[in-house]
């Protein structure tokens, strides 16, 4: 195989999602998912009949939700795939340079990897912002900027000043794309007024998170209609499934997006709660602060207690291997339940009581 398979591919590590890297246990708190089921439903009769390209009921929803218009919306299998479409579309192999700021999402770095593109990585500051002076050094010689805003695994925002004056300095020949997968938690945020301003700016979504349709493989690229056009030209003959299309017009329905955002609140409710429990335990060095569904622990010895939560059931995602991050969990918010599950298995390894 290895030399039918491309240098490349075949020296290319896979991203390590929480499926693929296949821990058993009763409390799954690694993958940053809703822990509430969800109840929509579909049932099809036309399954002989391939999909439109683009669902047009479901892009007048989601434009009617992000608050843009149809034109200025691709959907996609989940946001990587947006991530991957903007390679394929706008990069020439071993030529063009993409940039990101790590600690953050592994794809960007996958996706490089897999089409044989070249990276330019600038580290985040110790305050998990932005490293402006660095960015600004080198921002001319890169075809696309990835920023995950907010930041995964670190939880937090960017400046938005800081993102602005890189949008007003980038050269024309530059996308800057916010992956936005988080910002259901904190909608505010969203960069998605400004895509009519800035003709380089570009934004991926999902109904992963906070819709709680992991399963599902919906997501969304915002941007203005060139881009949107360019990114159609490399995208499958039928992207999204009949009942993918379906089961997403039916979440972004007014009764259900309620529904969503009361979701919301009990997360941040849970989270507040986990947070202030966290704090008062010995074994926790720190506790950053999040504005998405998890957040991001430093323990004393993050691989005793990794080990620890795994002996109980409890599945969290180790970050301790990633650049600033060491000793370092991530634990996403679950039910209140779930929530006091973790805080009982650390009572249990301090030998505490309740």
């Amino acid at each position: 195989m290895k030399r039918l398979t491309p240098h490349h591919i075949y020296a290319l590590q896979p991203y390590q999602s929480a499926r693929r890297i296949g821990l058993i246990g009763r409390v799954y708190l690694n993958a940053n998912e809703s822990p509430w089921t969800n109840t929509i439903k579909c049932q099809h009769t036309n399954l002989n009949r391939y999909p439109e390209f683009q669902s047009s009921i479901l892009l007048n929803k989601y434009a009617q939700y992000s608050n843009t218009s149809i034109n200025n919306i691709l959907i996609t299998r989940g946001a990587d795939e947006g991530i991957e479409l903007l390679v394929r579309a706008f990069c020439i192999p071993k030529n063009d340079k993409i940039m990101f700021f790590p600690p953050t999402y592994d794809m960007y770095a996958v996706v490089a990897n897999m089409y044989n593109i070249k990276k330019k990585i600038i580290p985040i500051l110790s305050n998990f912002q932005l490293d402006l002076i660095n960015i600004k050094k080198y921002i001319n010689d890169v075809k696309l900027i990835y920023i995950c805003n907010p930041n995964n695994p670190t939880g937090n925002f960017f400046l938005k000043s800081d993102i602005i004056s890189i949008l007003d300095i980038i050269p024309s020949t530059t996308l800057l794309i916010l992956d936005e997968a988080y910002i259901d938690f904190s909608i505010k945020n969203s960069f998605v007024s400004k895509i009519c301003k800035y003709a380089n700016l570009v934004i991926l979504r999902t109904l992963s998170k906070a819709f709680g349709l992991s399963a599902l493989r919906c997501g969304f690229v915002l941007s203005n209609p060139n881009i949107i056009n360019v990114l159609k030209k490399v995208s499958a003959p039928y992207p999204i499934a009949t009942p993918v299309s379906d089961l997403a017009i039916k979440s972004l329905q007014l009764e259900n997006v309620k529904h969503v955002q009361k979701n919301i609140l009990q997360v941040v409710f849970n989270k507040d709660f986990l947070v202030k429990k966290l704090q008062s335990f010995s074994c926790v060095d720190h506790v950053f602060p999040s504005k998405t569904n998890f957040i991001l622990v430093r323990f004393f010895k993050s691989d005793v207690i990794f080990q620890y939560f795994l002996l109980h059931g409890i599945i969290v995602r180790d970050q301790s291997y990633k650049i600033g991050l060491n000793n370092c969990l991530r634990i996403s918010i679950g039910t209140i339940k779930e929530c006091h599950d973790v805080i009982q298995v650390l009572y249990m390894f301090e030998g505490k009581k309740l």
